[in-house]
């Protein structure tokens, strides 16, 4: 879904590994690991990683079902 601008919204967002960082309450490193070795779903452009929403959602969910 996208809005008038074009830039993607609710769970289509695509976010950052910054806004990841701050979502997730964790240091980017450990972003950047995560997504390097595959455990958070990413997806990554040249040299930068992206993430939707949903998916960042959907492995948080996935996480706490395992415990």
């Amino acid at each position: 879904m996208f809005s008038a601008n074009g830039i993607a919204t609710a769970d289509g967002e695509i976010l950052t590994v910054m806004d990841v960082a701050r979502f997730l309450r964790v240091p980017k490193s450990t972003v950047y690991k995560l997504a390097r070795v595959g455990e958070l779903p990413a997806s990554k452009i040249g040299k930068h990683w992206r993430f939707l929403r949903r998916d960042i959602h959907e492995w948080m969910h996935s996480r706490s079902q395992q415990a």
